[in-house]
């Protein structure tokens, strides 16, 4: 299954997830800090979603109240 999601707040300008059996296979970020997010593509891919969600989600950017890792926890939540 794969989630196309718009974040909001953040930098970065669209997601592309893709999950398997409940484990990511990829992620696609556009916008936004490139070596960070490819590093958290890197990390995330191979996870599996509930555990990716656990450790992404209530992270905040410069006070933001939410960031790019935070986007990503809610653009996981559709894969479930």
């Amino acid at each position: 299954m794969t989630v196309e999601f718009d974040p909001q707040g953040v930098c970065s300008r669209h997601m592309t997830v893709s999950a398997e059996n409940g484990v990511i296979t990829d992620l696609k970020v556009f916008g936004g800090c490139d070596g960070n997010l490819q590093g958290i593509s890197r990390l995330v891919v191979g996870m599996k979603v509930e555990d990716a969600i656990g450790r992404l989600s209530g992270i905040s950017c410069n006070g933001r109240g939410t960031s790019c890792p935070d986007q990503l926890s809610i653009a996981l939540k559709k894969l479930l």
